[in-house]
């Protein structure tokens, strides 16, 4: 991708970039809509992402392109404004230089920018926090700062929130920018804090994208998002995380249905994030695949955020014996599912699952064997 994006950029602006980084995507491996409300999640960086290229210029104007579409988006130096439309991408860069500001950094008055990509979008593997990543380190080595990488993490959080619109939690930046090729990233939400458990030997993740409707903008993660703070100010506490199961099951009865099904959910999921580190801890796979399938169901039954797509991806998944368990992975919604393997799942098994998606669904879902990856990092 490097040699890509160094011929694309001198295509579109006839010079090269200074300065070059990259962010992967990750994987949510468990702890569905867990890190807003202050809970613990497991995710894996990939060996896919975003790559982007940032040259200075000595005007104020700032020109970003991008492998996909190659049209330049020309902004003017000053507060960013969102775009909407075919621009709307821009968003994610233009967010995280407003978010600079609030942790005391900067970013250059006018530049080149591009950005490139070989993660398919749409599929949960968080596309966006990967742009916010590589972007904040360009704009901060172009003014020869170098901060944490938690505050880096932590400005690609605010601009997806604040600027872009998604109140997400802190899984999808902590991720990318704290992956290691080999190892899960765990993430206590309430530091944040942020750990590195072993990724047994073996293990093998498989995505299948469904391409179904996964725009978390559009209002289903911000209904989520605001009944989890419902039914934690129901249950008198902050977040959810403070509920323990017995204290939610003595007030359950108190709270609407929905809002009980949603807490239910991720006071049971944050649990069964520390079951699956202890199970990874001790490479026990097929423990950790189990409780895979109980966050599907969970987010299945409880949370409902998944689909007819994603429910009969995981059902397909689970009966093959090279199969430790399934999961949507992501916002959900639509997009994809994720399946933990032995190395004895493959190609061909993969290839069944597409064939029997698209015999009951008439599309054929995007395959891809992921593995992990390092990350954010210039490069």
């Amino acid at each position: 991708m490097k040699s890509e994006l160094l011929a694309t950029f001198r295509a579109t602006f006839l010079r090269s970039p200074e300065f070059i980084a990259r962010a992967p995507g990750r994987i949510e491996f468990i702890g569905n809509h867990t890190d807003y409300n202050g809970g613990t999640v497991l995710g894996a960086a990939i060996d896919r992402g975003v790559w982007v290229g940032l040259a200075r210029r000595e005007d104020q104007q700032r020109r970003f392109s991008s492998g996909q579409r190659r049209d330049i988006v020309a902004t003017s130096a000053g507060a960013p404004q969102r775009r909407s439309g075919a621009e709307s991408w821009v968003n994610y860069p233009l967010g995280v230089i407003a978010a600079l500001g609030e942790f005391g950094l900067r970013a250059p008055a006018g530049f080149d920018y591009l950005a490139v990509s070989n993660l398919p979008t749409g599929a949960g593997l968080s596309s966006s926090a990967a742009i916010e990543l590589a972007s904040a380190l360009t704009f901060v080595a172009s003014m020869g700062e170098s901060p944490p990488r938690e505050t880096l993490v932590k400005v690609a959080r605010h601009a997806e929130n604040h600027f872009v619109g998604v109140p997400c939690g802190i899984l999808d930046q902590g991720v990318s920018g704290f992956g290691r090729r080999d190892h899960l990233v765990f993430i206590d939400c309430r530091g944040p804090s942020f750990d590195l458990v072993p990724l047994p030997a073996g293990a093998h993740f498989w995505i299948f994208n469904t391409h179904t409707k996964h725009a978390l903008v559009d209002g289903l993660y911000a209904e989520r998002h605001r009944e989890c703070m419902e039914a934690a100010a129901a249950l008198g506490v902050a977040q959810l995380v403070e509920v323990s199961p017995a204290m939610l099951a003595a007030a359950e009865g108190k709270l609407r249905p929905s809002l009980a099904k949603r807490a239910r959910h991720v006071v049971e999921e944050i649990a069964r994030v520390s079951a699956c580190v202890a199970a990874l801890r001790t490479e026990n796979l097929t423990d950790a695949g189990r409780l895979l399938v109980a966050s599907h169901r969970s987010s299945q039954r409880l949370f409902e955020n998944s689909t007819a797509e994603l429910d009969f991806l995981v059902d397909a998944l689970v009966i093959v014996p090279s199969v430790y368990g399934a999961r949507l992975t992501g916002g959900g919604f639509g997009g994809a599912v994720m399946a933990l393997t032995s190395p004895e799942f493959g190609d061909a098994e993969a290839r069944q699952i597409a064939a029997a998606y698209t015999q009951a669904f008439g599309t054929a879902p995007d395959i891809l064997h992921a593995k992990t990856g390092d990350g954010a990092a210039l490069q």
